[in-house]
């Protein structure tokens, strides 16, 4: 669901992944070529395009949103190594937590990954970046850094606001390009301008907006600061006024947790257990679908029943999107 009409950053070349399937941007999200039967291609794949692996669960946050609060020890390079052999035909990997960049072996985890099987990006708070930028650049296709705006509003939603930002400029130093997350609640709707300003001026590839999902530390938060659907997609409208008018070069992506959206993520814990996620009427909203230390991603793919609802978010045609975006993803 594109916004027609409204300035957007030339693509730049793909990279084929056959079946009429590419990586636009140099890796950055997926695209498919014109009269693509979404659903078709779905039914007949046998990998999925993109995974999240969580290699630590451990976070130097508490975020107010967080639906990973439950704690487990990381996994050992000798499991990622199993886990990595396992999820070998998916197209790109988020090596994600919790705080990746906490983990003071990460670039060797990068370093294990980082081979011509998968794109690499990393979710992360950035304050981290110091340490481990220079180890990781090349090999990730960009970070997507989580921030819900100005200092106080991320300060009170998120976290410490003046320990992001040296991170995010030594991540951008060593040529990472970025991206921002933010996850938006009612009492934050008014800092969205700001956010995707401060994204202007860091050069970001885009600004992805989420809503929160009742889970974890988001169980305690005030029903008001949940907003419908409706609002989201008004408040998503009037964003991309704004860019037009001021000219925000990175693109905007909002998700929402429509049925189009359920389970379309594909989430491995630490322990390698991999989950459907969100499944709105599990309990802690994952659904589980096998272990990728026990086997290959081809078999747990069988068993995953939301391969449309993938394939439809990945390559954009369940979300809201304004732009192409030239250093982020889209998807």
């Amino acid at each position: 669901m594109t916004d027609l009409g409204l300035p957007a950053v030339p693509p730049r070349s793909d990279l084929s992944m056959g079946d009429g399937l590419a990586f636009a941007a140099r890796g950055h999200h997926f695209t498919a070529a014109p009269g693509t039967d979404i659903q078709e291609l779905a039914q007949r794949s046998t990998e999925p395009l993109s995974a999240i692996l969580q290699v630590t669960k451990r976070c130097d946050f508490d975020c107010s949103f967080c639906s990973e609060v439950l704690q487990l020890p990381d996994p050992k390079l000798t499991q990622l190594e199993t886990m990595r052999d396992h999820l070998k035909g998916t197209k790109r990997i988020f090596l994600s937590g919790g705080e990746p960049l906490m983990r003071r072996d990460f670039g060797e985890i990068v370093d294990m990954f980082a081979d011509d099987n998968f794109v690499l990006a990393v979710p992360t708070n950035a304050t981290h970046g110091l340490q481990h930028a220079k180890r990781i650049a090349g090999k990730v296709a960009f970070a997507n850094i989580g921030l819900e705006g100005p200092r106080g509003i991320t300060n009170r939603v998120r976290g410490d606001y003046d320990k992001v930002m040296p991170g995010v400029r030594a991540l951008q130093d060593e040529g990472i390009p970025i991206s921002l997350s933010a996850v938006v609640y009612r009492s934050t709707l008014a800092a969205l301008p700001f956010t995707v300003q401060i994204a202007d001026v860091l050069n970001a590839g885009k600004v992805k907006l989420i809503m929160p999902l009742r889970k974890g530390n988001a169980l305690n938060l005030d029903a008001n600061e949940f907003i419908t659907d409706g609002e989201a997609s008004e408040a998503f409208g009037r964003l991309g006024e704004l860019r037009s008018t001021y000219q925000w070069s990175p693109a905007l992506r909002l998700t929402t947790w429509t049925p189009e959206n359920e389970g379309h993520m594909i989430v491995v814990e630490p322990t390698g257990k991999a989950n459907a996620w969100p499944v709105y009427d599990s309990k802690d909203l994952f659904e589980p679908i096998g272990n990728v230390l026990e086997e290959p991603i081809q078999e747990i793919w069988k068993r995953y029943r939301f391969k449309e609802n993938h394939y439809r978010k990945y390559l954009g045609a369940s979300i809201r999107a304004i732009g192409h975006g030239g250093g982020g993803c889209a998807a």
